[in-house]
């Protein structure tokens, strides 16, 4: 019958352990000097060898002919170990053996000497699943267990077991094992069963394990199965890695706010079956790349991916701040919890892409963080266009400028027929009554435009509070003391938004400028204001 290569691989000594030599040494010196310790405590994460290093373990201390702390694997007692004849090596399953009856027996039999061995090893693996009735059974005979008694405890989650259990052992922590280390190891079980791996398909297969060797075996065989050179595409097909293109689609969605394109993508993939809590877990994981790209100058080693993939990942990357991405995670984070409790799973994802793709209907902190580093971006990168800024210059000209000839003859007799005198009044006077009529035309219809703007633009309309307006020619010039307007105006959606709303109320295609009120005041220079007095006061006593 074939064995997965996870089992037939599992080292038999010491020495073949790969990635935790901090364990391995100090256990075959242990062996080599006769200075056992009476309970071992084997912590780390799954697939680091912590279960394989305690079966070595209780071998070698029952080897009739150990060679250098590791066992001889040849000796009656190795192989009766091995084909479980010798009965005096017991491995107990903790999640399935855990109340206190169980503990127990195990006081009970733990009484008897080994029958064919010198030690009688108890290895209980998940030892973090006892109850807190069989940890106080076991706390005892853990104290001070019979001179012929071993116990090794192997758990994930050492943070459960009780300090008193913790205090009575000898603890080794198995550390995740390096991937040039599982790679290392990947290419000679590979060389040993004639399959065909690549280097960049062992690389591929360590990053996806995240250091658990036994992980990376079984990707192997699964690999292998396939009856092809394994490559980085072959390991990315077999560990479901590859084929997320939906995830850049729906980034790029968010990324230029196109909230139909978005919930178009979310019908796609809910009538191709495609659970709605996977995508969020999906998606979470594809801004952490972003992220991770963002953040580190090589991430290569910290995202599981293609050389393809990982370029996608770059040059994505760069459409987004990095507030922009932490505040997409966070709306993934409470999506997540949504999903749990809500009663329609795919109206709770288009509500939460939704709000990734529209930031102005979210007033988080994130989300305003998120549109102060987005706006911040588009200037710093040059996306503003240039002719802002020479609108706002010429604004002046325009105030100055002669009206059209049709309303100056039309001014004219109007301003004669009030005029007293017959003499013809000066070429100020007659503009000032054009002027007066344009502006005050516009200011009685500006908040009529402020009502439609809370409408269609609510961030603009926040901003626009307090404001007035006046026309110039073509030019609508908007009065206002808060800074943060001409920044925004920078950005061509909020310009065309009260460039629509104008031409909506009066019908007229306007260019919009803004005049700061606080520049303004400032042009006054106080400091001089005080010398000219002081130079008059002066003047006024000599």
């Amino acid at each position: 019958m074939y064995r997965a290569l996870y089992r037939k691989w599992r080292p038999a000594v010491f020495s073949d352990v790969a990635g935790q030599p901090h364990v391995t040494e100090t256990l075959m010196h242990e062996v080599e000097t006769g200075k056992l310790s009476h309970a071992y405590l084997f912590t780390g994460s799954r697939g680091t060898g912590k279960t394989t290093c305690a079966k070595i373990l209780a071998k070698a201390v029952n080897c009739l002919h150990p060679v250098g702390g590791n066992p001889c694997g040849e000796c009656e007692i190795c192989r009766g170990i091995d084909d479980g004849s010798v009965l005096d090596v017991i491995e107990i399953d903790a999640a399935s053996n855990n109340g206190v009856d169980n503990i127990r027996d195990l006081r009970e039999e733990a009484n008897f000497t080994p029958a064919r061995a010198k030690y009688r090893v108890y290895i209980i693996d998940e030892v973090h699943m006892l109850s807190i009735g069989a940890f106080n059974a076991l706390l005892k005979i853990l104290e001070e267990p019979p001179s012929y008694v071993l116990f090794i405890l192997a758990t994930t989650e050492v943070h459960k077991l009780p300090p008193t259990i913790l205090s009575r052992c000898q603890r080794f922590d198995f550390h995740h094992i390096p991937p040039e280390s599982i790679a290392a190891r990947l290419q000679y079980v590979a060389e040993q069963e004639k399959i065909d791996l690549t280097d960049e398909g062992a690389v591929m297969i360590a990053r996806y394990a995240d250091g658990a060797l036994r992980d990376a075996l079984s990707l192997l065989d699964r690999c292998s199965a396939r009856g092809e050179t394994i490559t980085e595409e072959v390991v990315g097909a077999c560990a479901g890695i590859a084929g997320k293109e939906y995830l850049f689609r729906m980034a790029d969605c968010i990324a230029s706010q196109n909230a139909a394109d978005a919930l178009r993508l979310i019908g796609e993939l809910h009538a191709s079956s495609c659970n709605m809590e996977r995508l969020c877990v999906e998606l979470t994981e594809h801004f952490r790349n972003l992220m991770v790209t963002k953040v580190v100058r090589d991430p290569q080693n910290l995202i599981i991916c293609s050389k393809e993939d990982l370029r996608s990942y770059h040059d994505q990357s760069e459409c987004f701040t990095l507030e922009s991405i932490l505040h997409v995670l966070s709306v993934l984070g409470d999506m997540t919890a949504n999903l749990k409790r809500g009663l329609d799973r795919k109206i709770e994802t288009e509500m939460a892409v939704l709000r990734l793709c529209t930031p102005s209907l979210s007033t988080d902190p994130d989300a305003m963080l998120r549109r102060i580093a987005e706006l911040e971006r588009r200037i710093e990168t040059g996306i503003v266009p240039a002719a802002v800024p020479e609108i706002k210059e010429s604004v002046p000209v325009f105030v100055e400028q002669t009206p059209a000839p049709e309303k100056e003859a039309v001014a004219a007799p109007a301003a004669a027929k009030s005029e007293p005198t017959p003499q013809k009044p000066p070429e100020p006077d007659v503009k000032a009554p054009a002027a007066a009529k344009s502006e005050n035309a516009l200011y009685k219809l500006w908040p009529e435009v402020l009502l439609i703007l809370k409408e269609t633009s609510k961030p603009l309309s926040g901003i626009l509070v307090g404001s007035t307006a006046t026309v110039s020619g073509k030019v609508l010039q908007i009065n206002s003391a808060n800074a943060a307007l001409p920044q925004m105006l920078e950005i061509p959606l909020y310009k065309d938004a009260i460039r629509k709303a104008v031409k909506k109320i009066s019908g007229l295609e306007m260019q919009i400028s803004v005049r700061d009120a606080k520049q303004e005041a400032k042009k006054t220079d106080p400091l001089q204001d005080l010398i000219s007095k002081i130079n008059n006061l002066k003047e006024s006593e000599g």
